[in-house]
Parts: C-alpha cells; structure tokens; sequence
C-alpha cells in the first residue's frame, strides 16, 4: 500500500487546514450547536464553493472531482482535527454518495444539490432494537395504487433536524431480519416536513442535532423509492462502510488534536515548582497515548485503503479499524482529561469538546464489541 498523498491531496488538506485555522472558531460552533441553528450554512457554502471539499469526495456525475477513499480521509481527518459540527459524513458519505450509486433521476439531482452546497441529507436506517444491523429492518412501506404508504420508526437520525431531504429504509418484503426485502426512499422534508411524519429533536451529547422518527401512513410518490426495489442492502451496507471509515479519520484527527494539546499542557503546568511533563509517570502515560495513536493511524489506513474491495474484505478491514480506534478514542480521550484536571471537562476547554465527541465516536456506527464480532463472522473460515 502506498501512503504518500499526492499533490493534488496535499494542497486539498492544506487548504482546507488553512481555512479551518483561521475560520473555524470553536466557540462560535458550539455556540450555533446549542443554541443556534445547530450548524453555520455559511461554513457549508464554503466549503462546497470556495475550496471544492465536498466536492473532492463526489463523483463528477453530480458535479464533483471524482475523488475518491483517500481524498475522503484527507478531509475527514482534518474536520475531526478542527472538531468541525457540519455534518459532513451524514450529508456527503451517507448523502450524496449512496444517492449516486442508486443512479435514480431524482437521488442523482438532490446529490447534485448537496455538491453545490445547497442542500443537507440524513440517512434513516438504524432502529431500536437492531444492534446496529442494517438488515433488521420494521418499517413496513406498502404499495397504495402508483404510490406508497410507509409506517414504522428510526432511532436516533443524527441531521435529521436541519436536514432538507431524508434516506429512509423500509421493508417492501420478507421479515424484520432478512437480507433480502430492504428498499430506500428519499423524502424531501420542506419547511415543516411531509404529514404523517414525526420527529423528536435532541442534541447529543457531542453537540449534534438528531431525531427519533416515527412514520404513520406517509404517503410518497412512485418516485419516492429509489435504488432497486427489495435489494438496496449492498448500497447500505457499502455507504455504512463508508461512513464508519470516515468516522474513523474523523477520530484521528481529533486524537492528533488532543494528544498535542495535552502535551503542551504539561510542558506549562506547574506543579511541585516544575512542568508536570517532567514527571516521568506522566511520561510514561503521554508515550501509550501516543502509541494508541500510531496504532490508530494504521487501522485508519488499513480501513480507507480497502474501501473499493470485495464487500467480505472491506468490511473485514473497517470492523477492524473501527474497533481499534474506539478503544484508542476512550484512552487518549480519558487520560487527556485526567492530565488536565477538573478543567478538562469544562466548556471553557477545548479539551472538553474533543472528550465527548471521542466518547461519541467510540459507538457511533457500531462499539468495538460489535465491530471484534462482525470482524470474526467475517474471516471466519
């Protein structure tokens, strides 16, 4: 595998690094997160106009660069990096990108509108109940006359809330677990969002808008199912791939922020008349922080560049990678914290931030525990 970013990548991570540097305030986001719209659209467009980000990791059928898995953690990690709120893996990976694949008219303009930067998605997939399985699926969608009528419930749709179009699975046939049977529709929400749809807001506990949802009787159009009927699994189950991959770039860059922040923080911190950094048991503790890091860098690229392999293979290498970055998420995450103090886990901190949104990627898209399992049943020989 080759590890060197090309040209066109590295100016692609230096700009958008630059830009985030020198835009991105972290109180300003957090303050749209909790009691603002929830994200800056402003950020959005630019990052859609102005430096092509969104862009860079679409296909140049809904107006994009073409680019592709390495182009995709390039701008994930640096996002992760700036603790950045977007939702960048909901709208682009789980959004535009599943929506191309379907090669349906209307995905492919509302991926289009997404590139452009005038447009949000959330994907509505997961239940309660599932563990997680895409396939475990009660969201019954039944055919009325030319259209649909779909009736069931989601669980926690991270965007769901700012988002202009949803992605919703449903089953048209066969029952709650099996593979074959999932269909996907695409709802365009409006202003108030369609009748016979319900949506219950929350902010989690890493500053993102998300949503239960439950359908009663909403009535779709012919056109509302996109993708082949009873068989949009495989187009799930590679977006989540996707999106797990990203996630865990995401984590990287985050992990590379805290861990540099913490070790200047004990270069400064004084105690005993001396920099805690010179404590060599303090030392000892930033070098395993360290090596989970490295150790995360590897399973990032593991997952990233086996992206576009066999279905068995890729997932294999995501359920891996996922699994070593979450356990690498908790400690560098929890020891940075303790380093710091009491102060780590105020507002006022950066670090605090960093801290929840690590413990949330620890189980987003599967825990470790489901990722060791899922990577057993797939190398099982």
């Amino acid at each position: 595998m080759d590890f060197t970013l090309t040209p066109e990548q590295q100016l692609l991570r230096d700009g958008l690094t630059k830009f985030l540097g020198a835009r991105y305030d972290l109180n300003t986001s957090r303050e749209a997160a909790k009691v603002g719209a929830g994200w800056q659209p402003e950020i959005w467009r630019a990052f859609a106009e102005d430096l092509g980000v969104i862009g860079a990791c679409l296909p140049e059928s809904v107006g994009g660069a073409d680019g592709g898995p390495e182009e995709l953690m390039v701008v994930t990690e640096a996002l992760g990096y700036a603790l950045v709120v977007e939702p960048f893996v909901d709208s682009v990976v789980l959004g535009a990108r599943l929506l191309e694949r379907t090669k349906h008219e209307r995905a492919l303009a509302v991926a289009e509108k997404i590139a452009e930067g005038a447009a949000l998605s959330a994907l509505a997939t997961v239940e309660d109940g599932s563990g997680g399985l895409l396939n475990h699926v009660g969201t019954r969608a039944e055919r009325d006359g030319n259209g649909w009528i779909l009736n069931g419930t989601k669980a926690v749709v991270t965007t769901a809330p700012i988002a202009d179009h949803l992605l919703i699975s449903a089953r048209t046939s066969g029952d709650v677990r099996d593979r074959d049977g999932v269909s996907l529709f695409l709802v365009d929400l409006g202003d108030a969002g369609p009748d016979g749809l319900t949506m219950h807001a929350v902010r989690t506990i890493d500053d993102r808008r998300a949503a239960d949802l439950e359908f009663t009787d909403l009535r779709l159009d012919a056109d509302a199912l996109i993708g082949p009927e009873g068989d949009a699994l495989p187009l799930l189950e590679q977006a989540w791939d996707e999106a797990t991959a990203a996630v865990v770039s995401e984590a990287v860059g985050a992990m590379r922020k805290v861990f540099t922040d913490t070790v200047e923080y004990a270069k400064q911190r004084q105690q005993f008349g001396q920099a805690i950094g010179s404590f060599q048991a303090l030392q000892h503790r930033m070098v395993d922080m360290y090596i989970e890091l490295e150790q995360a860098v590897a399973a990032q690229y593991f997952a990233v560049l086996t992206l576009d392999a066999a279905p068995t293979e890729r997932a294999a290498a995501v359920s891996a990678a996922k699994a070593t970055v979450s356990r690498a998420a908790r400690f560098i995450g929890q020891n940075a914290v303790q380093l710091h103090g009491g102060m780590g886990m105020t507002e006022e901190l950066a670090i605090g931030h960093f801290f929840r949104r690590l413990t949330a990627i620890e189980y987003e898209f599967g825990s470790a525990d489901a990722h060791l399992a899922r990577y057993a049943a797939t190398t099982r020989g």
